[in-house]
Protein backbone atom coordinates (compact mmCIF):
# COMPACT_ATOMS: atom_id res chain seq x y z
CA UNK A 1 0.00 0.00 0.00
CA UNK A 2 1.93 3.00 -1.32
CA UNK A 3 0.87 6.43 -0.04
CA UNK A 4 2.32 9.70 -1.35
CA UNK A 5 2.15 12.26 1.48
CA UNK A 6 2.18 15.85 0.21
CA UNK A 7 1.91 18.05 3.31
CA UNK A 8 2.33 21.37 1.50
CA UNK A 9 2.20 24.82 3.09
CA UNK A 10 0.98 26.60 6.20
CA UNK A 11 -0.73 24.26 8.62
CA UNK A 12 -0.53 21.41 6.11
CA UNK A 13 2.55 19.75 7.67
CA UNK A 14 1.12 20.11 11.20
CA UNK A 15 -2.22 18.46 10.50
CA UNK A 16 -0.77 15.84 8.17
CA UNK A 17 1.67 14.75 10.88
CA UNK A 18 -1.25 13.90 13.17
CA UNK A 19 -3.00 11.91 10.46
CA UNK A 20 0.19 9.93 9.94
CA UNK A 21 0.38 9.22 13.69
CA UNK A 22 -3.09 7.69 13.45
CA UNK A 23 -2.17 5.59 10.41
CA UNK A 24 0.98 4.42 12.17
CA UNK A 25 -1.07 3.37 15.19
CA UNK A 26 -3.11 1.01 12.99
CA UNK A 27 0.12 -0.94 12.38
CA UNK A 28 -0.61 -1.71 8.75
CA UNK A 29 2.29 -3.98 7.84
CA UNK A 30 2.05 -3.40 4.10
CA UNK A 31 2.02 0.42 4.30
CA UNK A 32 4.82 2.33 2.53
CA UNK A 33 4.97 6.12 2.74
CA UNK A 34 6.71 8.55 0.38
CA UNK A 35 6.90 12.28 1.06
CA UNK A 36 7.13 15.07 -1.51
CA UNK A 37 7.07 18.85 -1.83
CA UNK A 38 4.04 20.65 -3.22
CA UNK A 39 2.74 24.22 -3.31
CA UNK A 40 4.70 27.21 -2.07
CA UNK A 41 7.40 25.14 -0.40
CA UNK A 42 7.90 23.27 -3.69
CA UNK A 43 8.28 26.56 -5.57
CA UNK A 44 10.88 27.73 -3.08
CA UNK A 45 12.87 24.49 -3.33
CA UNK A 46 12.31 23.46 -6.95
CA UNK A 47 11.03 26.53 -8.81
CA UNK A 48 7.57 25.06 -9.46
CA UNK A 49 4.54 24.29 -7.22
CA UNK A 50 4.21 20.80 -8.71
CA UNK A 51 7.72 19.50 -9.49
CA UNK A 52 8.05 16.54 -11.89
CA UNK A 53 9.39 14.32 -9.12
CA UNK A 54 6.32 15.01 -6.97
CA UNK A 55 3.96 14.25 -9.85
CA UNK A 56 5.83 11.01 -10.58
CA UNK A 57 5.60 10.02 -6.91
CA UNK A 58 1.85 10.63 -6.93
CA UNK A 59 1.38 8.63 -10.12
CA UNK A 60 3.26 5.64 -8.70
CA UNK A 61 1.32 5.62 -5.42
CA UNK A 62 -1.97 3.88 -4.66
CA UNK A 63 -3.31 7.03 -2.96
CA UNK A 64 -2.25 10.58 -2.09
CA UNK A 65 -2.71 12.21 1.32
CA UNK A 66 -2.63 15.96 0.78
CA UNK A 67 -2.28 18.73 3.35
CA UNK A 68 -2.83 22.26 2.04
CA UNK A 69 -1.25 24.75 -0.34
CA UNK A 70 -1.11 28.53 -0.20
CA UNK A 71 1.59 31.03 0.75
CA UNK A 72 1.10 34.82 0.78
CA UNK A 73 4.74 35.20 -0.24
CA UNK A 74 3.78 33.70 -3.60
CA UNK A 75 0.79 35.94 -4.30
CA UNK A 76 2.64 38.07 -6.86
CA UNK A 77 3.97 35.17 -8.91
CA UNK A 78 2.65 34.44 -12.37
CA UNK A 79 -0.55 32.45 -12.05
CA UNK A 80 0.94 29.17 -13.29
CA UNK A 81 3.58 29.33 -10.53
CA UNK A 82 1.25 30.02 -7.62
CA UNK A 83 0.87 27.29 -4.98
CA UNK A 84 -2.82 26.71 -5.72
CA UNK A 85 -1.95 25.52 -9.22
CA UNK A 86 -0.43 22.39 -7.66
CA UNK A 87 -3.76 20.92 -6.60
CA UNK A 88 -5.37 21.80 -9.94
CA UNK A 89 -2.43 20.17 -11.70
CA UNK A 90 -2.70 17.01 -9.61
CA UNK A 91 -6.41 16.70 -10.28
CA UNK A 92 -5.88 17.14 -14.01
CA UNK A 93 -2.75 15.01 -14.44
CA UNK A 94 -4.06 12.17 -12.27
CA UNK A 95 -7.54 12.16 -13.81
CA UNK A 96 -9.27 12.94 -10.52
CA UNK A 97 -12.68 14.10 -11.70
CA UNK A 98 -14.99 13.25 -8.77
CA UNK A 99 -14.79 15.14 -5.49
CA UNK A 100 -16.68 13.62 -2.55
CA UNK A 101 -17.33 16.03 0.33
CA UNK A 102 -19.47 14.67 3.16
CA UNK A 103 -21.03 17.08 5.64
CA UNK A 104 -22.67 15.68 8.74
CA UNK A 105 -23.70 17.38 11.96
CA UNK A 106 -21.62 16.16 14.90
CA UNK A 107 -23.72 15.46 18.01
CA UNK A 108 -23.10 18.14 20.62
CA UNK A 109 -21.65 20.65 18.14
CA UNK A 110 -24.91 21.94 16.73
CA UNK A 111 -24.47 25.19 18.63
CA UNK A 112 -21.36 26.02 16.60
CA UNK A 113 -23.30 26.16 13.35
CA UNK A 114 -24.38 29.49 11.89
CA UNK A 115 -27.83 27.88 11.70
CA UNK A 116 -30.25 27.24 14.53
CA UNK A 117 -29.27 24.01 16.33
CA UNK A 118 -32.52 22.24 15.48
CA UNK A 119 -31.83 22.89 11.77
CA UNK A 120 -28.11 22.10 11.88
CA UNK A 121 -28.70 18.79 13.64
CA UNK A 122 -30.47 17.46 10.54
CA UNK A 123 -27.47 17.86 8.20
CA UNK A 124 -26.23 14.58 6.75
CA UNK A 125 -25.35 15.02 3.11
CA UNK A 126 -22.71 14.30 0.50
CA UNK A 127 -21.67 16.75 -2.20
CA UNK A 128 -20.30 15.18 -5.38
CA UNK A 129 -18.42 17.87 -7.31
CA UNK A 130 -16.99 17.50 -10.80
CA UNK A 131 -13.31 18.49 -10.71
CA UNK A 132 -11.82 18.50 -14.20
CA UNK A 133 -14.06 20.80 -16.20
CA UNK A 134 -15.94 24.11 -15.97
CA UNK A 135 -14.37 27.57 -15.84
CA UNK A 136 -11.39 26.39 -13.78
CA UNK A 137 -10.05 24.39 -16.72
CA UNK A 138 -11.61 26.23 -19.67
CA UNK A 139 -9.84 28.73 -21.90
CA UNK A 140 -9.31 32.07 -20.18
CA UNK A 141 -7.52 35.31 -20.63
CA UNK A 142 -7.59 39.09 -20.59
CA UNK A 143 -7.80 41.47 -23.51
CA UNK A 144 -8.06 45.16 -24.29
CA UNK A 145 -10.97 46.25 -26.43
CA UNK A 146 -10.86 48.87 -29.15
CA UNK A 147 -11.88 51.63 -26.76
CA UNK A 148 -9.10 50.67 -24.31
CA UNK A 149 -11.38 48.90 -21.83
CA UNK A 150 -9.82 45.82 -20.24
CA UNK A 151 -11.82 42.60 -20.25
CA UNK A 152 -11.29 39.27 -18.51
CA UNK A 153 -12.93 36.09 -19.78
CA UNK A 154 -13.26 32.46 -18.72
CA UNK A 155 -14.96 29.69 -20.68
CA UNK A 156 -17.43 27.39 -18.91
CA UNK A 157 -17.92 24.14 -20.77
CA UNK A 158 -18.73 20.46 -20.28
CA UNK A 159 -19.10 17.69 -22.84
CA UNK A 160 -21.62 14.93 -22.27
CA UNK A 161 -18.96 12.31 -21.46
CA UNK A 162 -17.66 14.46 -18.59
CA UNK A 163 -21.16 14.91 -17.22
CA UNK A 164 -22.08 11.26 -17.63
CA UNK A 165 -19.10 9.93 -15.68
CA UNK A 166 -19.74 12.23 -12.68
CA UNK A 167 -23.44 11.33 -12.92
CA UNK A 168 -22.62 7.64 -12.45
CA UNK A 169 -20.47 8.41 -9.40
CA UNK A 170 -23.29 10.45 -7.86
CA UNK A 171 -26.01 7.89 -8.60
CA UNK A 172 -23.91 5.09 -7.10
CA UNK A 173 -23.27 7.22 -4.02
CA UNK A 174 -27.00 7.83 -3.64
CA UNK A 175 -27.64 4.09 -3.96
CA UNK A 176 -25.38 3.57 -0.96
CA UNK A 177 -27.16 6.22 1.11
CA UNK A 178 -30.84 7.14 1.13
CA UNK A 179 -31.55 6.97 -2.60
CA UNK A 180 -32.05 10.69 -3.22
CA UNK A 181 -29.93 12.72 -5.67
CA UNK A 182 -30.30 16.44 -6.28
CA UNK A 183 -28.55 17.78 -9.38
CA UNK A 184 -27.66 21.47 -9.06
CA UNK A 185 -27.27 23.63 -12.16
CA UNK A 186 -28.31 26.94 -13.71
CA UNK A 187 -30.16 25.55 -16.71
CA UNK A 188 -32.48 28.54 -16.95
CA UNK A 189 -29.65 30.76 -18.24
CA UNK A 190 -26.61 28.57 -19.08
CA UNK A 191 -26.38 26.22 -22.05
CA UNK A 192 -23.68 24.28 -20.20
CA UNK A 193 -26.16 23.63 -17.42
CA UNK A 194 -28.89 22.60 -19.85
CA UNK A 195 -26.61 19.90 -21.25
CA UNK A 196 -25.75 18.91 -17.66
CA UNK A 197 -29.43 18.50 -16.82
CA UNK A 198 -30.21 16.57 -19.99
CA UNK A 199 -27.41 14.07 -19.38
CA UNK A 200 -28.39 13.64 -15.72
CA UNK A 201 -31.92 12.74 -16.81
CA UNK A 202 -30.55 10.25 -19.35
CA UNK A 203 -28.26 8.63 -16.75
CA UNK A 204 -31.15 8.28 -14.30
CA UNK A 205 -32.60 5.52 -16.46
CA UNK A 206 -29.80 3.22 -15.22
CA UNK A 207 -30.72 3.84 -11.57
CA UNK A 208 -34.47 3.29 -11.13
CA UNK A 209 -34.09 3.08 -7.35
CA UNK A 210 -32.70 6.61 -7.04
CA UNK A 211 -35.00 9.64 -6.87
CA UNK A 212 -33.47 12.37 -9.08
CA UNK A 213 -34.43 16.02 -8.56
CA UNK A 214 -33.07 19.27 -10.00
CA UNK A 215 -32.40 22.62 -8.37
CA UNK A 216 -30.97 25.92 -9.59
CA UNK A 217 -27.75 26.83 -7.79
CA UNK A 218 -29.09 30.04 -6.24
CA UNK A 219 -32.02 28.14 -4.76
CA UNK A 220 -29.69 25.38 -3.59
CA UNK A 221 -27.58 27.92 -1.71
CA UNK A 222 -30.73 29.22 -0.03
CA UNK A 223 -32.05 25.73 0.78
CA UNK A 224 -28.73 24.72 2.39
CA UNK A 225 -29.36 27.30 5.09
CA UNK A 226 -33.15 27.09 5.14
CA UNK A 227 -33.63 23.30 5.31
CA UNK A 228 -30.37 21.38 4.77
CA UNK A 229 -31.94 18.17 6.07
CA UNK A 230 -33.78 17.77 2.76
CA UNK A 231 -30.53 16.84 0.97
CA UNK A 232 -29.00 13.38 0.73
CA UNK A 233 -26.57 13.57 -2.23
CA UNK A 234 -25.93 16.73 -4.25
CA UNK A 235 -24.13 16.54 -7.60
CA UNK A 236 -22.93 19.66 -9.37
CA UNK A 237 -20.19 21.21 -11.49
CA UNK A 238 -16.79 22.49 -10.49
CA UNK A 239 -17.62 26.15 -9.82
CA UNK A 240 -20.96 25.60 -8.07
CA UNK A 241 -19.55 22.67 -6.10
CA UNK A 242 -16.62 24.71 -4.84
CA UNK A 243 -18.99 27.29 -3.37
CA UNK A 244 -21.72 24.99 -2.05
CA UNK A 245 -19.34 22.57 -0.34
CA UNK A 246 -17.70 25.37 1.66
CA UNK A 247 -21.14 26.70 2.54
CA UNK A 248 -22.16 23.25 3.76
CA UNK A 249 -19.09 23.09 5.98
CA UNK A 250 -20.09 26.21 7.87
CA UNK A 251 -23.66 24.96 8.15
CA UNK A 252 -22.14 22.04 10.06
CA UNK A 253 -20.13 24.40 12.25
CA UNK A 254 -16.46 24.20 11.34
CA UNK A 255 -14.39 23.81 8.22
CA UNK A 256 -11.85 22.03 10.43
CA UNK A 257 -13.99 18.89 10.67
CA UNK A 258 -14.65 18.08 7.03
CA UNK A 259 -12.66 15.72 4.83
CA UNK A 260 -12.76 15.15 1.09
CA UNK A 261 -11.79 12.63 -1.55
CA UNK A 262 -10.90 13.21 -5.20
CA UNK A 263 -11.37 10.01 -7.19
CA UNK A 264 -10.75 8.96 -10.77
CA UNK A 265 -11.29 5.89 -12.89
CA UNK A 266 -7.93 4.24 -12.19
CA UNK A 267 -8.12 1.07 -10.15
CA UNK A 268 -5.24 -0.35 -8.12
CA UNK A 269 -4.97 -3.82 -6.60
CA UNK A 270 -6.61 -2.41 -3.47
CA UNK A 271 -9.32 -0.06 -4.71
CA UNK A 272 -9.86 3.27 -6.48
CA UNK A 273 -6.89 5.62 -6.75
CA UNK A 274 -7.63 8.93 -5.05
CA UNK A 275 -6.31 12.08 -3.44
CA UNK A 276 -7.54 12.88 0.07
CA UNK A 277 -7.41 16.26 1.77
CA UNK A 278 -9.13 18.42 4.39
CA UNK A 279 -11.29 21.08 2.78
CA UNK A 280 -9.69 23.92 4.76
CA UNK A 281 -6.78 25.89 3.35
CA UNK A 282 -3.24 26.51 4.52
CA UNK A 283 -4.30 29.10 7.14
CA UNK A 284 -0.97 30.98 7.12
CA UNK A 285 -2.15 33.24 9.95
CA UNK A 286 -1.95 30.34 12.44
CA UNK A 287 0.77 28.24 10.83
CA UNK A 288 3.46 27.15 13.25
CA UNK A 289 1.43 27.97 16.35
CA UNK A 290 0.25 24.41 17.00
CA UNK A 291 -3.39 25.50 17.08
CA UNK A 292 -4.73 23.93 13.88
CA UNK A 293 -7.43 21.28 14.16
CA UNK A 294 -6.17 18.05 12.49
CA UNK A 295 -9.50 16.22 12.65
CA UNK A 296 -10.40 16.92 9.01
CA UNK A 297 -7.06 15.54 7.85
CA UNK A 298 -7.42 12.48 10.08
CA UNK A 299 -10.90 11.92 8.64
CA UNK A 300 -9.40 12.30 5.14
CA UNK A 301 -7.03 9.45 6.01
CA UNK A 302 -10.07 7.40 7.01
CA UNK A 303 -11.69 8.11 3.63
CA UNK A 304 -8.44 7.00 1.99
CA UNK A 305 -8.52 3.68 3.81
CA UNK A 306 -12.16 3.17 2.80
CA UNK A 307 -12.08 4.14 -0.88
CA UNK A 308 -8.51 3.40 -1.99
CA UNK A 309 -7.65 0.42 0.20
CA UNK A 310 -10.98 -1.24 1.01
CA UNK A 311 -10.26 -1.13 4.76
CA UNK A 312 -13.73 -0.25 6.03
CA UNK A 313 -13.09 -1.49 9.57
CA UNK A 314 -10.00 0.69 9.99
CA UNK A 315 -11.81 3.72 8.53
CA UNK A 316 -14.73 3.18 10.91
CA UNK A 317 -12.33 2.89 13.86
CA UNK A 318 -10.79 6.26 13.05
CA UNK A 319 -14.18 7.92 12.66
CA UNK A 320 -15.37 6.41 15.96
CA UNK A 321 -12.24 7.71 17.69
CA UNK A 322 -12.91 11.23 16.38
CA UNK A 323 -16.50 11.05 17.58
CA UNK A 324 -15.41 9.75 21.00
CA UNK A 325 -12.86 12.56 21.38
CA UNK A 326 -15.52 15.15 20.58
CA UNK A 327 -17.98 13.46 22.95
CA UNK A 328 -15.39 13.81 25.73
CA UNK A 329 -15.12 17.53 25.15
CA UNK A 330 -11.91 17.69 23.10
CA UNK A 331 -12.22 20.95 21.22
CA UNK A 332 -9.77 22.76 19.01
CA UNK A 333 -9.62 26.55 18.84
CA UNK A 334 -11.91 26.50 15.80
CA UNK A 335 -14.54 24.82 17.99
CA UNK A 336 -14.21 27.28 20.84
CA UNK A 337 -11.83 25.08 22.85
CA UNK A 338 -8.16 25.18 23.77
CA UNK A 339 -6.81 21.84 22.52
CA UNK A 340 -3.78 22.21 20.28
CA UNK A 341 -2.89 20.19 17.22
CA UNK A 342 -0.85 17.57 19.08
CA UNK A 343 -3.38 17.48 21.96
CA UNK A 344 -6.11 16.53 19.51
CA UNK A 345 -3.89 13.91 17.93
CA UNK A 346 -3.19 12.46 21.37
CA UNK A 347 -6.90 12.38 22.20
CA UNK A 348 -7.79 10.57 18.98
CA UNK A 349 -4.98 8.06 19.46
CA UNK A 350 -6.08 7.37 23.04
CA UNK A 351 -9.58 6.51 21.85
CA UNK A 352 -8.37 4.56 18.84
Amino acid sequence: MKIAVLAGDGIGPEVTAQAMRVLDALRLPELTVFEGDVGGIAYQRHGHPLPPETLTMAREADAVLFGAVGDPACDNLERHLRPEQAILGLRSELGLFANLRPACAMPGLEGLSALRPEIASKIDLLIVRELNGDVYFGDKGTRTQADGTREGWDMMSYDEAEVRRIAHVAFRAAQGRNGRLCSVDKANVLETSQLWRDVMIEAAADYPGVDLSHMYVDNAAMQLVRAPGQFDVIVTGNLFGDILSDQASMCVGSIGLLASAALGERQTQYGTFGLYEPIHGSAPDIAGQGNANPMATILSAAMMLRHSFGREDDAARIEAAITAALDHGVRGFDLGGSAGTVDIGDAVLARL
